[in-house]
């Protein structure tokens, strides 16, 4: 066997050109598949932690997904308010540890806004248990203080005591609340979540900013900042809550109370089991790039076969020499082989390579443009099925030009004219 290996691996000198081609188009469809298999895996990864030891989220009554998007990642708008009352009286149930209201319908250029309380940043965790910390400043201590998420201070070079005005509502027409504006108190850091791209202020400040306000309309007579800070600000409406539980094996119990709640149509989904069904509606994309990946793969392989094919004139002397010295059938067969197996190896250690450089190279990238955090880890047991398909299914594809090589060294004899 060292011998054939030896003989394959000068034999393939002699056609280094042909044969490095052939390695770094593989080289470069392994990368592209377990690239994309890794990327796919920690971007879900990513989505399902996107939030994480918050046991259930209340709203209006309405679609599950709708209120996930609009609660969590901040997409669209909720198809109606649940009122602060109701919130105040289910915070009471004895189960329930904590709750984080959320109130949402403004924006400060292109970036939501959300109006919370000091209990988002003791309660909302992401990432199977961490907490949301501030890269600088403090939380919002004032009526008119506001925290900016890591992207919304990075894109609009946002520092603390800056000045900001949020606008009402979230289109390019909306009018803005410019004669109550904010200031940066604290930056947070990154966390590869949505929560990046929103700006935090308290609840009594989206009351505030909105106490002169009438069905989405500012009345004529406007109430000044100062006069809002004297006022007792109560919120009459919020866009959702979360809440924790004491003891988590009363989530389904409370999740049917609260959906059969007599005062209001409410909503109550589970965030772990939303986030699965919705990513599940992404299945099918996830399938077309795995797909993608694997006819390049096949193609690929497809090109190494008809480089061997192509090569087989040009070796026909070799196998006769070969057969006249006392090379059995299987001889030409297992050079071939190792032929393939020489240029498999090469091409996984050089893919290998290729995906470790490229995963360092574009990793922040990925995260500061998507928010994807990809961990560069070993590869997974999948992953080393497939390399193990693809190097088996190397093998099977040098037996073609093993055999047909051998069928001709039978008639070639030693007088061949090349």
């Amino acid at each position: 066997m060292k011998t054939l290996l030896l003989l394959a691996f000068k034999s393939a000198l002699n056609r280094k050109l042909s044969i490095l081609l052939a390695m770094i188009s593989i080289a470069v469809s392994v990368t592209l598949f377990i690239g994309i298999d890794k990327i796919r895996k920690e971007a879900r990864s990513n989505f399902l932690n996107t939030i994480s030891q918050t046991d259930l989220i209340v709203g209006a009554r309405g679609s599950p997904i709708n209120l996930l998007l609009y609660s969590i990642f901040h997409l669209g708008d909720a198809t109606n308010n649940i009122s602060w009352q109701t919130h105040q009286s289910l915070k009471k149930n004895p189960q329930i540890k904590w709750t984080i209201p959320l109130s949402l319908g403004d924006s400060y250029r292109g970036f939501r806004v959300v109006g919370t309380t000091a209990d988002f940043f003791k309660f909302y965790k992401y990432g199977g248990g961490r907490s949301v910390l501030l890269q600088s400043g403090t939380e919002f201590t004032d009526l008119y203080d506001a925290v900016a998420g890591y992207e919304v201070a990075h894109k609009l070079n946002l520092e603390l005591a800056d000045k900001i005005t949020l606008t009402h509502g979230t289109g390019e027409l909306s009018d803005d609340h410019a004669d109550k504006p904010f200031q940066v108190s604290g930056i947070l850091a990154k966390t590869g979540t949505p929560i990046d791209r929103v700006v935090l202020v308290s609840l009594r400040a989206i009351e505030a900013i909105h106490i002169d306000w009438r069905l989405g309309a500012k009345l004529p007579i406007g109430i000044s900042q100062g006069q809002t800070r004297k006022m007792r600000l109560v919120p009459q409406t919020i866009s959702a809550f979360m809440l924790g539980l004491h003891d988590r094996i009363n989530t389904f119990r409370l999740q049917r109370t609260i959906n059969k709640y007599r005062k209001e149509p409410l909503t109550a989904i589970i965030p772990g089991a939303a986030l699965a069904k919705f990513w599940r509606t992404m299945a099918g994309f996830e399938q077309v790039l795995l797909f993608i990946s694997i006819l390049v793969l096949v193609a690929t392989l497809t090109g190494m076969l008809t480089t061997l094919l192509a090569s087989l004139n040009e070796r026909r002397r070799e196998m006769a020499l070969l057969r006249a010295v006392g090379a059995r059938p299987y001889h030409i067969i297992a050079l071939f082989i190792c032929e393939s197996l020489i240029i498999m190896a090469g091409s996984l250690i050089g893919g290998m390579i290729m995906l470790y450089a490229g995963l360092g190279l574009v990793r922040s990238y990925i995260q500061d443009t998507y928010g994807i955090f990809v961990n560069i880890s070993a590869l997974d047991a999948e992953q080393m099925v497939f390399l193990l398909i693809a190097l088996a299914t190397g093998v099977l594809i040098s037996l073609v030009p093993g055999i047909i090589a051998y069928t001709r060294s039978l008639n070639d004899g030693l007088a061949v004219k090349v």
